[in-house]
């Protein structure tokens, strides 16, 4: 971990240039009626989920070329977590992925509250081949034609739940890659009827106080079709399956020019937004650092979080989802965590009254203005902040670089081996 003094000594060398710029932004949001104290306990509050796979390195179709210091367990990859939290305080929970994470619930939940961690929500993998497992997902899993090939896939997301449950968490995140590459490879109407049964039966499992998150993605590693290729279909397979089933929208897994702030206006209006994975993309699902590309998008998705928040039970899940191939894994996380949470600032000093006026005259220049003020704000002060009051880094990134973190790790952790990529 890193030391205390060393946060401290970081912080008070950079304190007095926040306060000065803290008080001044305070001053500019006070003459449009808005409280900076009170965005800030709000943006102190937020806490986003790290996935544990995010802290290794990643990898393109073709390659993967690993860093230093990579971790090589569960463990490690919660030391990791808890360094990303202490610095940066927004990320308090983890989710992991089965099989790659199993482990001890005990020597889990002891890691973790050695650093001041919990677990989010479970995610299962039946979209590669595990070492020992009978049946192989090539042709699909929760989808399969065969029979046995499902209740394989069936058995391992109750095993994941299982695990959960002893761990303290509360949902299920379902992603497969089931589909086709070839036009008539499958019968879709018939593929779709499998999955949901197989679902229902993952369902009917979960305890009375989880919640099952169902993920779509366009294409990837199903190029021709894919069983939950839009929100249309997750919407559906959480009808289908009842009051506790979610969708799960993860930002890279729509086209380009989709409209993503829309889907999620749509899946609050009726009850059905479960959550996010939040990344950027440039062209397909990316995982690129979250605000990499386009933090307008993050922001307007944002607008419509605050717009609902008074809704009954409004509670989605939120957790960043990313690969980072040409970055150190801490310092995107620390970075994507920050940008969420600028996104989130931003969202709550739109000036609301003033939107819906715009909004019901239909004055379309004044109500994209009004989006923009909040969003040409600068809002680092609050963030800053917000970190400084709870003890973590002012400058989370810096801090992290001069604590050496990542070249003391690489002494005790064995080196990571390059591997080729799935696709070429």
């Amino acid at each position: 971990m890193i030391d205390d003094s060393h946060i401290a000594a970081a912080n008070e060398a950079d304190e007095a240039r926040l306060r000065a710029e803290y008080d001044a932004l305070g001053e500019q949001l006070d003459r449009r009626g808005i409280d900076i104290a009170t965005v800030t306990e709000k943006v102190a509050a937020y806490g986003i989920a790290v996935p544990s796979w995010g802290v290794g390195t990643g990898g393109t179709r073709f390659a993967r070329f690993p860093g230093a210091g990579e971790p090589a367990t569960i463990f490690d990859k919660l030391d990791d977590c808890g360094v990303i939290h202490r610095l940066a305080g927004a990320t308090p929970r983890v989710s992991l992925h089965i099989p790659w994470d199993d482990a001890d619930p005990a020597d889990l939940r002891a890691k973790a509250k050695e650093h001041g961690l919990g677990f989010d929500a479970m995610n299962s993998n039946t979209f590669s081949d595990a070492e020992g497992q009978a049946h192989s997902y090539k042709f699909g899993s929760l989808s399969h034609t065969k029979k046995p090939v499902r209740d394989q896939a069936i058995e391992h997301n109750l095993h994941c739940i299982e695990l959960g449950r002893k761990i303290g968490s509360k949902a299920l995140t379902i992603w497969v890659g089931d589909g086709s590459n070839f036009p008539g490879q499958v019968d879709m109407t018939r593929q779709f009827e499998r999955y949901l049964d197989s679902a229902r039966a993952i369902y009917g499992a979960l305890p009375e106080d989880w919640r099952l998150f169902t993920e779509h993605k366009i294409f990837e590693p199903a190029f021709y079709s894919t069983v939950v290729q839009d929100w249309g279909t997750n919407y559906l397979i959480a009808k289908e399956l009842g009051d506790r089933a979610f969708c799960l929208v993860d930002l890279g897994h729509h086209a380009p020019t989709v409209n993503i702030e829309m889907i999620v206006a749509r899946l609050i209006q009726f009850g059905k937004l479960g959550g996010f994975h939040f990344n950027d993309s440039k062209y397909g699902d990316d995982d690129l650092d979250a605000a990499a590309i386009d933090p307008y998008r993050l922001f307007l998705v944002f607008n419509e979080l605050v717009n609902a928040a008074d809704r009954p039970g409004f509670d989605p899940s939120h957790m960043l989802d990313q690969s980072h191939n040409v970055t150190d894994p801490i310092e995107s996380l620390m970075n994507s965590a920050m940008e969420v949470q600028r996104a989130y600032a931003q969202a709550l000093i739109v000036d609301r009254a003033a939107l819906s006026g715009y909004q019901e005259e239909n004055d379309a220049m004044m109500a994209s203005e009004t989006l923009k003020r909040a969003f040409r704000t600068d809002v680092t002060p609050i963030l800053e902040m917000a970190r400084l009051e709870k003890g973590a880094a002012i400058d989370p990134i810096a801090t992290y670089r001069a604590s050496g973190y990542r070249a003391s790790v690489a002494e005790s952790r064995p080196a990571s081996k390059s591997g080729g990529g799935g696709i070429v």
